[in-house]
């Protein structure tokens, strides 16, 4: 089983980048909105996607069969 953060989706260091600026994104419409409660959680989630998505992200090794 693999992790979330290991899935084939995320091999692409754009779509990592991408995920992250979404969440960024929501963080500063929920600012705006003055929702300080939603805020937090959106920000919540970019440290959490920053962790996982960036910082921890190491890409599978790919020996294609070879010893």
């Amino acid at each position: 089983m693999t992790k979330d953060n290991e899935h084939p989706f995320f091999r692409p260091l754009w779509r990592r980048i991408a995920v992250v600026a979404v969440c960024v994104a929501w963080t500063g419409v929920e600012i705006a909105a003055g929702e300080k409660v939603w805020a937090l959680v959106a920000s919540g989630a970019v440290c959490y996607a920053v962790w996982q998505l960036l910082l921890r992200y190491s890409p599978p090794s790919d020996t294609g069969g070879r010893p």
